[in-house]
């Protein structure tokens, strides 16, 4: 389905006629999208078509954009109470029996903002969420406090807010806006969106751009003085709001909200790190979670705020985590963590069943949604079609864990061809096609990122048993400093993360050159024994990646030994040689 197929219907309210679209099932619960400046209802359209396949959507074109016809005259014809009528008017005509789901963008959220604390829509809107855009109201309040106690922070977040604000102050200006619009900077926007927020080509934005901004320039004139100088004091949200704030936005500083429980005590927060124009850039994660906060009003179940989901459920919340190796081990912990933070999961993993497995349980512990996929990560052409389907199914990835690998142990002259293809294969070309694939997808994005590659202390630590092992390692934690610095000008972080000896499953299926297979499963099952007893959990490993995630860390030797090590090859290297000549205890 596409905006184009959208039913069309015209709603005339107030001297003017509103152009409607609706997509979805008119039987199913109604989410109603306003959009922001200078837009129009297709800033919407890849929101709408997801979230389509679950409820009845409506998008339509605030007055005087798009296809909707402006007031006359235009002074005056903005007012927040006008544009109260205009939603009650098209509530009415798609929803005339059940209450709708409020979502807003920019000053479609200003506006429905408005709709969400006036009396007169009290019991037609079921739940609200707001992202980049405040209530003017509020944002009056949060500056008369700041001025009547002017402490060094509070001027600080004035200023800040002010400097932000600078298009505000050109758009109260007479006629040179329109001039501005209807000219060279109408011809330029698409670029400059292309540029700065990196928006993707596609129906947005529309043909109608410069009139639009034109007649738009008059929602600020028409409001903001007005409303900061003399804020309502009974501004108090009748609905439950669900609150997005993009962190990296470029006009609204996230202070705005601080005091925001006190005008909507049925809040719930979300942030996501991300610039302005979220529903262009992010509509996968803004479908999830409008998704999620209307199926929670309407089962009648408080849906789960952010911050509940643990120490990082605030940084991770709603995020799309993709995990390799995903089917046991620090795979299954990663997922897990992510998880229970609140992110959604594509657990990846060789072995399919495992994979569904991890799949089910992060659903059950907490991640919104939390999908299975089947891959050899050494197989280039499988993982180039596991990214095409990642990224249209489930949106592009915010944190891959290349976690996938293999173990390898003996000597090198007892190390064939095809045992050093088979490791490379999984733990140095698997890191290759995923970091490339999905690193590729990150910065065609343009809004960052993080990539985790699962190295290990054997990367800078050589053994005479692990030479294959601790080759590919090594060059996976290289090939990981350098990806860090490409990439760090894109917004997109990258960590090698350093297991040392941690309680999983590689020990009891790492391949032995040079010996019998008896003897193999003898050391096999000795290793696993020693690790055994070393056992250091998995889950620590996990809580290690999310925190370099977090932290942006560069190399994290995660358990003591590798700390260890990791100290010796940067200031005793000698006596890590001398170390590595020693026979291992198999």
């Amino acid at each position: 389905m596409s905006l184009q197929e959208a039913r069309e219907r015209w709603v005339r309210t107030g001297g003017v006629e509103l152009c409607v679209a609706e997509l979805g099932d008119p039987t199913r619960p109604t989410v109603l999208l306003v959009h922001g400046y200078p837009d129009s209802k297709e800033v919407w359209s890849e929101v709408a078509v997801r979230l389509a396949d679950r409820f009845h959507v409506v998008l339509y074109d605030v007055r005087g954009h798009g296809r909707s016809t402006p007031p006359r005259p235009l002074r005056g014809g903005f007012t927040l109470e006008k544009l109260t009528d205009d939603f009650l008017a098209v509530a009415d005509a798609v929803s005339p029996d059940r209450p709708v789901h409020l979502v807003g963008h920019d000053w479609g959220s200003v506006q429905s903002w408005e709709f969400v604390t006036v009396p007169r829509t009290e019991g037609r809107i079921a739940s609200f969420t707001s992202m980049s855009g405040p209530s003017l109201d509020h944002f009056g309040h949060w500056i008369k406090r700041r001025m009547a106690h002017p402490t060094p922070r509070a001027v600080g977040q004035l200023l800040g807010q002010g400097a932000k604000s600078w298009y505000v102050y050109m758009l109260h200006t007479p006629v040179l806006p329109e001039l501005a619009w209807r000219g060279p900077l109408g011809k330029r926007w698409p670029k400059i969106l292309q540029r700065v927020e990196k928006v993707p080509v596609g129906d947005y934005p529309t043909p109608s751009l410069p009139s639009d901004a034109a007649h738009g320039a008059w929602l600020y004139r028409d409001n903001i003085r007005a409303r900061l100088r003399r804020p309502r004091a009974d501004a108090y949200a009748h609905a439950p709001v669900q609150l997005i704030t993009p962190s990296g936005d470029a006009f609204l500083s996230e202070r705005l909200y601080d005091d925001l429980e006190e005008w909507a005590p049925r809040l719930v927060r979300r942030s996501l790190p991300a610039k302005h124009w979220v529903p262009r850039t992010r509509p996968d994660q803004l479908t999830a979670w409008i998704a999620e906060f209307v199926t929670a009003h309407e089962d009648g179940v408080p849906p789960r705020e952010t911050p509940d989901t643990g120490k990082y459920g605030q940084r991770f919340g709603g995020q799309l985590v993709l995990v390799t190796g995903a089917g046991s081990g620090i795979g299954r912990a990663t997922a897990f963590a992510f998880a229970e933070a609140g992110a959604r999961v594509v657990a990846v993993d060789r072995d399919a069943e495992t994979a569904a497995r991890t799949a089910e349980l992060c659903r059950l512990i907490g991640a919104p949604e939390a999908w299975s996929e089947t891959v050899d990560v050494g197989d280039e052409q499988a993982m180039e079609k596991l990214a095409a389907k990642v990224a249209t199914e489930y949106g592009v990835v915010d944190v891959l864990v290349n976690n996938a690998g293999i173990g390898l142990s003996g000597s090198f002259l007892d190390t064939s061809s095809e045992d050093w293809r088979k490791v490379l294969d999984v733990n140095l070309w698997g890191v290759i096609h995923g970091c490339r694939l999905f690193g590729k997808q990150m910065a065609e994005r343009g809004q960052g990122g993080h990539i985790v590659n699962t190295a290990s202390a054997a990367a800078f630590q050589p053994s005479k048993a692990l030479p294959a092992y601790s080759t590919s390692k090594a060059a996976v934690l290289m090939l990981s400093e350098c990806l860090r610095a490409e990439l760090a000008g894109q917004g997109i972080g990258v960590s090698a993360i350093c297991p040392g000896f941690v309680n999983t499953n590689i020990t009891s299926t790492a391949r032995f050159t040079g010996v019998g297979e008896e003897e193999e499963k003898r050391r096999q099952k000795k290793s696993a024994r020693l690790y055994g007893l070393r056992n250091y959990p998995p889950e620590k490993a996990a809580d290690a990646i999310l925190r370099a995630v977090v932290r942006n860390q560069a190399v994290v030797p995660v358990t003591p030994e590798a700390r260890g090590a990791h100290l010796m090859s940067r200031f005793t290297p000698r006596a890590l040689r001398a170390i590595a000549r020693m026979e291992p205890p198999l």
